[in-house]
């Protein structure tokens, strides 16, 4: 390929990601995936692939394995300065991969068999979606929960910042109230700075058989009436007069703190 004439390639250089996305008909939504091991780590996940942009040299070489399970799709190719004239950027891994979204599985799918989810409540920063989902993975979580005023975790970089991780834990969006998570057998707990919050240590979080943990945007943090309505408040304890983590940091300090009993 040498211009963005070539039919189909739209999908890689012209469209926003809320036009791959899709919103108004989801079940033909497409999201990107970027990097041979990010794109492994979808397809071994079940993820179908539409199309395949790699640069000329990765198609025997990083990419080899991926051409040979993406048959019956467009697979377009060209060398290094031209890919990038049609993308904009330069591949920082040389091979793309547009895939199909799943459908959504409901709130009460994703906690049916759960132990420790996380609720990710208007976090916008993509590169911190990426990091949770990749803590959340690494640490035991078993499902992700996002309210609709969080970021997409199959934007294009988040998923990069995950390594994939987007891929290995159930998840979906919730819209109801997050105590109605208490419905389904869950105990919620705030991570924000009050004057009823324990340390993140403290015996009853640890023995609580099922619990979603809430974790609050980069700048505000948690919204007062999400605060109130927790059955518990918590905090990590901070040295040398810091108040608060970035929210990526502080989850993975939850997640590992915060473990079911049993998980190493």
């Amino acid at each position: 390929m040498t211009s963005l004439s070539q039919p189909g390639v739209e999908l890689f250089s012209t469209l926003t990601e809320a036009e791959l996305r899709n919103r108004l008909e989801p079940d033909k939504g497409i999201f990107i995936a970027e990097s041979p091991k990010v794109i492994t780590v979808a397809l071994n996940a079940g993820y179908v692939p539409v199309a395949l942009l790699a640069e000329r040299r990765h198609l025997a070489g990083d990419a080899a394995d991926i051409v040979e399970r993406c048959t019956g799709i467009p697979i377009f190719t060209g060398e290094r300065d031209v890919l990038a004239n049609i993308t904009g950027y330069t591949l920082t891994r040389g091979v793309l991969c547009a895939m199909r979204r799943p459908p959504m599985p409901t709130v009460e799918q994703v906690c049916r068999n759960a132990r420790r989810v996380v609720v990710i409540d208007s976090v916008v920063d993509t590169t911190n979606i990426g990091a949770i989902f990749r803590s959340a993975a690494a640490l035991g979580i078993d499902g992700v929960l996002l309210t609709s005023t969080s970021c997409d975790p199959l934007n294009r970089r988040a998923v990069r910042v995950s390594m994939g991780s987007v891929f290995l834990v159930p998840w979906t969006w919730i819209d109801a109230p997050l105590q109605s998570l208490n419905d389904l057998g869950m105990k919620t707990v705030a991570m924000a700075l009050t004057e009823r919050s324990v340390p993140i240590d403290h015996p009853a979080l640890i023995a609580e058989p099922r619990l979603a943990i809430i974790m609050g945007t980069e700048g505000d943090g948690l919204q007062q009436e999400v605060i109130e309505a927790a059955d518990y408040v918590a905090r990590i304890p901070m040295s040398h007069g810091v108040d608060s983590l970035n929210v990526a940091a502080a989850s993975a300090v939850a997640f590992w703190q915060l473990r079911a009993s049993g998980k190493q």
